[in-house]
């Protein structure tokens, strides 16, 4: 069943279950919100977005029983569901907002038919598992004038907020090159596994594959907790933890989408990511960039290659996982991630900066910054918002065009050293071979 099918499929069938208004219309003061996956991200989403105390949780959602046991005597009264689909078709008048917290293949399937029925989404990250998706998503939204928030927590974070002040504000001219790194392996490069074990109790395995292509359930793969490893569910390292690191950087430099692509990693093994990638941006320039920005990101044992553009003042080791900024005139911004503000580096020294010089938003001189709170931020922004009080800081509109980014890098992975040329106007890549990873294939369910 192709994309476009199930997107009309879950359009029309959501239709009769449009009204009645929700509780933000008829002008009660609670956000009534159904949770969809309750893995360990799911169960942090839910706790930071039921922390808002305009927030009633009125439905939970998981193809795993084990994972609703653990948390339903916390939420009582959220009626219980294993298929979104029956959820939303049962309660849909009972539900304004819809929290995605699945594997990244179930993104937007379920959030598609959220969306559809006018329900406002908080969606993790990346936002989809395909390109096509999000594009979808994000046109959808603005169709519905919908509420939506991508979960990228550090987005609302002040030392992220500060890095986007100092480079917009030219504290080191304008940026030639970033380059980004994590040293986590989400890939796989060994044989697909055979044979079949037992499915683990309480688990239904045919809606934990959802729209990807059925295959049998292997103990130590997939469920719980390792599937971005793999192609059918996940987007590897980059997809979980690039939309991270590239997220301050995106939206300092206000990027759009890139010229070319190139990934320097193994060869495709049909079934899991990398567990190495060297990936290679060049996009367009901006008013806060060069002519064109280069855009670099290590991921896997070991990253970032050494080289002197990292080298830090004193002969300090970089931190495990974060992004240099550096400018046409040699200029350096380090950005560690995360729980620690931007570092200056002038001629291969530190200097001081003159946050007040450069923040005028009323935050200027904060001495730190509890984390607690900055998390929730993000959660309660998608909160106030659906209930008229604020705006969301990464909406589909803008989060959508970042997943895309980070999604032509792993397409890249099946093209390994090949520059691929990418026409985001038409959303086509030059190379034809590489168009058929834009899109997926639904199963029926």
């Amino acid at each position: 069943m192709k994309r476009i099918e199930f997107i009309k499929t879950t359009a029309a069938g959501s239709l009769a279950f449009l009204l009645p208004l929700s509780s933000i219309a008829s002008g009660t003061k609670k956000l009534r919100i159904a949770q969809v996956g309750l893995g360990m991200m799911g169960t942090a989403d839910l706790k930071d977005i039921a922390s808002h105390p305009a927030v009633e949780v009125v439905a939970l959602c998981d193809v795993d029983m084990n994972k609703i046991n653990a948390v339903k005597g916390t939420y009582a009264g959220a009626k219980i569901f294993t298929d979104y689909r029956e959820m939303l078709k049962s309660i849909g008048g009972e539900i304004d907002a819809v929290v995605v917290s699945t594997p990244d293949h179930a993104h937007a399937p379920v959030a598609l038919m959220a969306m559809e029925m006018n329900k406002n989404v908080y969606c993790q990250k990346p936002l989809t598992h395909y390109i096509s998706e999000s594009r979808k998503m994000e046109k959808v939204a603005a169709q519905k004038k919908l509420v939506t928030q991508m979960g990228i927590q550090v987005h609302s974070f002040y030392d992220y907020k500060l890095a986007s002040i100092l480079i917009q504000k030219g504290i080191i001219g304008k940026v030639k090159k970033v380059i980004a790194w994590s040293p986590k392996v989400w890939g796989y490069d060994g044989p697909e596994p055979e044979g079949s074990d037992p499915v683990p109790d309480g688990l239904d395995w045919n809606l934990w594959l959802g729209t990807a292509k059925e295959r049998p359930y292997k103990k130590g793969f997939y469920h719980p907790g390792n599937w971005r490893k793999y192609l059918d569910y996940g987007c590897g390292t980059l997809g979980d933890m690039g939309v991270h690191i590239f997220d301050t950087p995106y939206n300092a430099l206000k990027l759009g989408v890139p010229l070319t692509v190139k990934n320097e990693c193994r060869a495709p093994n049909g079934f899991g990511h990398p567990e190495k990638n060297h990936v290679v941006y060049v996009f367009p320039g901006t008013p806060y960039t060069a002519k064109t920005l280069e855009w670099v990101w290590y991921d896997g044992k070991s990253a970032p290659e050494l080289q002197d553009e990292l080298k830090l003042p004193n002969g300090e080791t970089l931190p495990d996982q974060g992004a240099m900024f550096i400018s046409e005139n040699g200029q350096r911004l380090l950005l560690p991630h995360f729980m620690q503000l931007p570092k200056l580096i002038i001629n291969d020294a530190y200097q001081t900066i003159d946050i007040k010089k450069y923040d005028t938003k009323g935050e200027a001189g904060k001495p730190t910054v509890s984390y607690d709170v900055e998390g929730q931020k993000h959660y309660h922004e998608f909160v106030d918002a659906c209930l008229g009080k604020a705006k969301c800081s990464a909406p589909f509109s803008y989060s959508a065009k970042l997943t895309e980014v980070i999604l032509l890098g792993v397409i890249a992975a099946q093209f390994p050293n090949k520059t691929l040329n990418w026409d985001g106007k038409n959303a086509r890549f030059k190379e034809t071979e590489a168009n058929k990873f834009l899109e997926g294939q639904y199963r029926k369910f």
